[in-house]
């Protein structure tokens, strides 16, 4: 059974000049675009005639690259090789943040290299280690938040990204953990399956609806529609890491929310009607936007809408773009029509 609630209200975002912290694997995001004429001689495979290329930050860095556009201020802690892709997004991040990067000799920076043609990928080539950092790299990225925490300018919110690269080893991301709560100072989370449980007691924890079944081990997976299931996967999962707000993206099917502490139960919020042309990044600009909310005191409820209203735009665009705080600002209006049920 379930309960209409009242949709959100808000006519302006909450925040105003946030300070954010995102720790997670950056990467840079590569582009060749070229035309299609002939097929190799040497193998059965398209030539390519690249006719233009470019850089882009990807990873974690995306996430910097929403909360800048937001409006935030950021600091990022992560990780890159000794080498040209290094240097590279290295550049590329201080236009839009403070990093604090640790150069680790032994591994290469990860990028990946996608050839386009037509409109369409033909193949993607990962440069990338995917071996845990060592423990040097782990306490300098330690040492570098504890830093901000400690100092004038200690974040609102820490994000942590984990795209399975290696920085986000299971030790640093508890001590992470006990760092920001000895500080007072909420983390959210975009997890990834190999270290699900390991975010333990934060404040915000975000699995896509895959993710939430591959976590738990569910078989078979629990389906949007089942609410019921949903209620009791979400449940389990709130059950196993203690956090405090479980936020689960479902794509088409919007997002479902569950904070007990703030009296918020398993409160649906639908996906509004969208033109999907491209979900690249979409997850990213959702974290991004949660966290601030999270970080300006706003209801659970408020989080979820305005993240999932967040991510929809960002699936009309082609493309990797992230919000702008005056985009968020036009959409709002939208939530107000908004059909947000509780179960």
């Amino acid at each position: 059974m379930s309960d209409s609630i009242s949709p959100t209200s808000l006519d302006a975002l909450p925040w105003s000049e946030p300070r954010v912290c995102v720790v997670g694997d950056v990467m840079v995001d590569a582009y060749m675009w070229g035309h299609v004429h002939r097929i190799s001689p040497e193998a059965p495979v398209p030539v390519v005639e690249v006719s233009r290329k470019e850089q882009r930050v990807g990873g974690a860095a995306n996430v910097v690259k929403n909360l800048a556009a937001l409006g935030a201020e950021v600091d990022l802690i992560s990780v890159v090789g000794d080498d040209q892709a290094g240097r590279d997004l290295t550049s590329l991040l201080a236009t839009m943040c403070t990093p604090h990067l640790s150069l680790d000799p032994s591994r290469p920076t990860t990028v990946k290299t996608r050839v386009i043609s037509g409109g369409h990928h033909v193949v993607r080539v990962d440069e990338e280690s995917t071996a845990e950092v060592s423990s040097e790299v782990s306490q300098e990225a330690l040492l570098a938040l504890k830093a901000l925490l400690n100092g004038d300018l200690k974040p609102d919110v820490v994000i942590l990204e984990d795209y399975d690269k290696g920085l986000m080893t299971e030790s640093l991301v508890g001590q992470i953990i006990e760092a920001c709560r000895h500080a007072d100072v909420p983390v959210t989370v975009d997890p990834k399956l190999k270290r699900f449980s390991a975010y333990r007691k934060v404040d915000l924890f975000k699995p896509n609806l895959k993710e939430l079944n591959e976590g738990l081990g569910l078989t078979p997976p629990v389906r949007p529609s089942d609410r019921e299931g949903m209620s009791h996967a979400v449940e389990a999962l709130m059950a196993q890491l203690g956090c405090e707000r479980v936020f689960v993206t479902m794509g088409e099917h919007g997002s479902w929310i569950h904070a007990p502490n703030e009296d918020v139960h398993h409160v649906h919020i639908p996906a509004l009607p969208r033109k999907v042309v491209d979900v690249s990044g979409a997850g990213d600009t959702v974290i991004a936007v949660a966290s601030l909310m999270l970080a300006s005191e706003a209801n659970a409820v408020d989080v979820a809408a305005v993240a999932n209203l967040a991510g929809g735009w960002v699936c009309e665009r082609l493309g990797v773009v992230p919000i702008t705080r005056e985009a968020l600002e036009t959409e709002l209006p939208r939530l107000r029509k908004t059909n947000i049920s509780t179960h």
